[in-house]
């Protein structure tokens, strides 16, 4: 009987794609014992975007929260999704900063490093992996799933050979649209199991409606994990529910390891925590519908919100069809860039400029150019020559990798911070989001002066 684990997405994944990432700690505190003993492979908490909204929205320290995470959840592997040599921010960082932040990551309790590139290209990735062996970590290599003329199956086995190489103990196949089809999965994973004997992790959105489909072709491919989120924070844009899962493979015949009694009671417990978002408006009905425009223009939920927040500010909305149609072509000018934080900020952001400046490339972000100078990585296919000769005139593109031009920040940062960094891990946050950083670290000061003199004032 073959065993099918889960990767729990609740506390990280599944919040970010339903309520962008605003469940503070101290509301999920009460429930961590039960999660702890609910038998899931891991319990995906760290990352992505929950370190940004830690600062910019919750008046919380990221890396006390993962020490607190650590202490709640003794049995359990914790895991965190690291965009490669982006860490958690949207650019490239030296090397020094990237091996410091991994190796705070495991030092502070993870154990799982989910590592992938906006590009695949994994140039990027190598540094993070190297630093979460030496660490002790487990590197778990991920392909952001995505399709074009370019993505064929025997290069997406080409790359997972190469992650083998570096030494990955896992791959996940990261379909962050929700796009991939249960054939497409199925002979995914096939094709992976094939090539390396290593673990295989699923991952999708059930924005396109697929996703329960794909499950259950990529675990009877051979797929050994599959990444799920407790059904009151399941679907829409989120991952599918737990609990269905279990139930269906279990049926299946398959061996599962959750306890459905305890996720009965994790489930109970986020049920009125998603009703008052549902009331205060934070999860809108939109993130918990099914949207198959995806499977049209692998548009991922997040990236469908910024560019309805675009065209709304330049009081455009009436527009979107055609913000729509000019995406995929951007796509295509651009070598086919997996949709993918920042690709995918960066890819609508360019087509709503497109149609509303009626003349394509007429206005560029910093960021495209910095896309075509080659610093975010090698594209998937080249760059069409005549957007590349439009967006940098006669500079030619970076040949080597962007990171090896970069001088090393970590000291430097840490002298401009001075006295208001207490640790590295304080250095680390102000690196990755500077203002939101310092700005957390004068409100912490201040507010312990303030204790300190009612403190004083009382004896």
């Amino acid at each position: 009987m073959k065993k099918v684990q889960f990767t729990e997405t609740v506390l990280r994944d599944a919040n970010q794609s339903l309520i962008a990432t605003r469940l503070p700690y101290e509301v999920y505190e009460p429930i961590l014992d039960r999660i702890d003993k609910a038998g899931y492979y891991a319990v995906e908490c760290w990352g992505g975007a929950t370190f940004d909204v830690c600062l910019r929205y919750l008046n919380e320290d990221p890396w006390e929260r993962l020490q607190k995470l650590r202490q709640k959840l003794p049995n359990s592997k914790l895991q965190m999704l690291l965009r490669g040599q982006n860490l958690l921010g949207y650019k490239h960082y030296p090397d020094d900063v990237v091996r410091k932040f991994v190796a705070l990551s495991v030092k502070n309790g993870i154990d799982i490093v989910r590592i992938f590139d906006a590009l695949n290209d994994i140039t990027n990735m190598k540094v993070a992996i190297e630093e979460t062996l030496k660490c002790g970590g487990l590197a778990s290599g991920a392909i952001a799933y995505t399709t074009s003329p370019v993505h064929t199956l025997s290069n997406y086995v080409n790359l997972v050979k190469e992650l083998k190489q570096m030494g990955v103990g896992s791959i996940c196949i990261k379909d962050m649209a929700g796009i991939m089809g249960p054939k497409e999965a199925y002979d995914l994973v096939s094709a992976i199991k094939d090539a390396v004997d290593l673990p295989v992790d699923v991952h999708t959105h059930s924005t396109t409606g697929l996703a329960f489909m794909t499950y259950l072709k990529a675990v009877e491919a051979g797929a050994d994990i599959i990444d799920t989120a407790i059904s009151p924070f399941s679907g829409g844009t989120s991952q599918p529910a737990t609990e269905t899962l279990a139930y269906a493979l279990r049926q299946l015949g398959y061996e599962v390891t959750t306890n459905d009694g305890v996720l009965t009671e994790i489930a109970d417990f986020f049920k009125p925590i998603r009703d008052r978002y549902i009331a205060d408006g934070t999860l809108m009905a939109k993130s918990l519908a099914t949207d198959t425009q995806c499977l049209t223009y692998q548009i991922p939920g997040g990236m469908l919100s910024n560019l309805l927040s675009q065209l709304k500010m330049m009081n455009a909305l009436n527009r979107l069809d055609e913000a729509l149609l000019e995406t995929p072509k951007v796509r295509a000018d651009l070598g086919y860039p997996p949709l993918v934080t920042p690709t995918s900020q960066m890819v609508g952001a360019q087509a709503v400029q497109n149609v509303l400046a009626g003349e394509r490339y007429k206005n560029v972000s910093k960021e495209i150019v910095a896309y075509c100078r080659g610093e975010y990585g090698k594209t998937p296919a080249p760059i069409d020559p005549q957007v590349l000769k439009r967006v940098l005139g006669d500079e030619q593109p970076l040949t080597g990798r962007y990171a090896d031009t970069l001088e090393p920040a970590f000291e430097k940062a840490k002298a401009e911070l001075g006295d208001l960094a207490r640790c590295d891990e304080d250095v680390l946050s102000y690196i990755a989001f500077p203002q939101l950083a310092e700005a957390f670290f004068q409100n912490r000061q201040a507010q312990e002066e303030n204790v300190a003199t009612y403190t004083i004032q009382e004896a």
